[in-house]
């Protein structure tokens, strides 16, 4: 067993080493302007979201379920704290943060990971289409009123990104391109936007310290709402982000697990002055496609990016915003499906349904979890009424004309439950019914009160009324549920 422990762990931390040390810079550059501009979306001070970036991907490094993936201070969870920084200040958003922190932890516990199986294929795919626009919309600011030098830099930065790797691929063509435009830039003391200019960097270590608020069930009342909208939003972007990493690996990650990392990450950030944050697609994408695969490439992420801000600050402002925008634009063009493009043509009308209307829920809105929510509702929807749809009620009549016998095949549910009522006649004048459900399976209380509704309304007519092959589990939800060989059954009926 501990053998076993000890690859796993010696193939997650050392199983590609240069690979996950290279890939983790790259993607330490890339945390710096993001970082400072969630801080700025959630009206904070630059370091809070940097500080919240370092400590979130380090941590989650060690704790996380997911081998190479990032996670840091994010946009979908920095939007969701605005008000509360407004209404009472930074020190209310680090408590928010920690109690954010242990929901997640508590819903790793109870194995909320596993509602990830209900998410379709069609909503995975809008939510990556999605990002990816979203990811392009935000490099817009940097590609609209500059000067003309930027755009010739970040057309350089994406012949660098994709042209270098036909030379060779020992060093991330990303890595190359920060540092030829920063050079350049330099050299040629280019008057164009840099890091520098996103707000300041810190120049201190972060200090562990309790929020200062007072602990009383006023404080838990404010921060809660919040806490409850950033763990909800933070673990549907994880594990959303969890299960495309694991189709770009082609390796599985322990979801549950993930939950539990994403709750300790945040409860730590939160007493170490930083803001809530949860995995991020455009980083993970950025950390695979530049070779990282292992925990090293994270933790590297969130070390490099600590030892950039307080050691070599003065360097890191210097890099053009053009390299990163070129970068950021690469994640986009890989992050969206193109093939899906294609197959709105050849997919099921309702697949191609879904994946639009998350592909807009999530735009329109620049939220991630209402995007995401539409499309499992449409899933949800679509697929109810399929199932529907393979249902049927045949009947057959005795030689005597006294007994009739209906067999009823497919799903009864909510959706088929009108399609089962009137299915049957009432007012044929028989001594005898019998209701074969031996090819079908009862689902829910509607179809249990279906079932009661037919079988009392034969009784009304003066029929007796026989249900046969009742699998086990049906006969389990009409026995707890069902009223119709119940006392008042009949006058229940009468009244509805």
């Amino acid at each position: 067993m501990f053998a076993l422990l000890f690859t796993r762990l010696r193939r997650e931390w050392f199983g590609n080493i240069r690979g996950d040390v290279l890939a983790g810079l790259v993607v330490a550059l890339a945390l710096i302007p993001e970082a400072i501009a969630f801080s700025i979306i959630a009206g904070v001070d630059p370091k809070v979201g940097l500080y919240a970036s370092f400590s979130i991907a380090a941590i989650s490094a060690f704790v996380g379920g997911r081998p190479g993936m990032i996670s840091a201070a994010t946009a979908a969870t920095a939007v969701l704290m605005v008000t509360l920084v407004k209404e009472h200040g930074l020190q209310y958003l680090l408590a928010a943060t920690v109690l954010a922190g242990i929901l997640q932890i508590l819903a790793g516990v109870v194995r909320l990971g596993y509602l990830m199986r209900f998410v379709s294929r069609s909503v995975m795919t809008g939510f990556v289409n999605a990002l990816a626009i979203l990811i392009f919309m935000a490099q817009l600011p940097e590609l609209t009123g500059v000067p003309w030098p930027t755009y010739v830099m970040v057309a350089a930065g994406l012949a660098i990104i994709y042209g270098f790797p036909r030379l060779t691929k020992i060093v991330p063509s990303p890595l190359i391109c920060i540092v030829v435009l920063t050079t350049a830039s330099v050299a040629l003391k280019l008057d164009i936007r840099t890091v520098g200019d996103m707000g300041q960097l810190p120049s201190t270590l972060p200090v562990f310290l309790f929020p200062d608020i007072p602990l009383n069930l006023q404080t838990f009342l404010i921060i809660f709402p919040y806490s409850v909208a950033v763990a909800a939003v933070g673990l549907l972007e994880s594990l959303m982000t969890a299960t495309i990493v694991d189709e770009l690996t082609d390796t599985p990650s322990n979801k549950n697990r993930e939950c539990i990392g994403q709750g300790v990450a945040n409860c730590v950030t939160g007493f170490l002055g930083g803001m809530a944050g949860c995995a991020m697609i455009g980083q993970s994408v950025i950390n695979i496609k530049s070779g990282g695969r292992g925990r090293l490439s994270t933790f590297f992420a969130g070390a490099f990016l600590l030892f950039l801000i307080v050691v070599l600050g003065h360097w890191v402002q210097m890099i053009p915003m053009a390299a990163l925008v070129a970068i950021m634009i690469m994640v986009s063009i890989g992050t969206f499906s193109w093939i899906s493009i294609k197959n709105l043509r050849t997919h099921p009308r309702s697949s191609s349904i879904v994946m639009l209307a998350t592909v807009v829920g999530v735009v329109v809105t620049h939220n991630l979890a209402v995007g995401v929510l539409v499309g499992v509702l449409l899933s949800g929807i679509f697929f109810a009424g399929k199932i529907a749809q393979i249902f049927r009620v045949t009947s057959v009549l005795s030689d005597d004309g006294a007994e009739r016998t209906y067999i009823v095949e497919g799903q009864l549910f909510f959706a088929s439950a009108d399609d089962f009522n009137s299915a049957f006649d009432f007012k044929e004048a028989l001594e005898r019914v019998r209701i074969d459900v031996s090819r079908a399976h009862i689902w829910d209380i509607s179809s249990v009160a279906a079932l009661d509704t037919v079988v009392l309304k034969f009784r009304r007519e003066g029929a007796e009324v026989e249900i046969v092959g009742l699998n086990e589990a049906s006969e389990t939800i009409v026995d707890r549920l069902a009223i119709h060989d119940k006392p008042g059954a009949m006058e229940r009926l009468m009244r509805h």
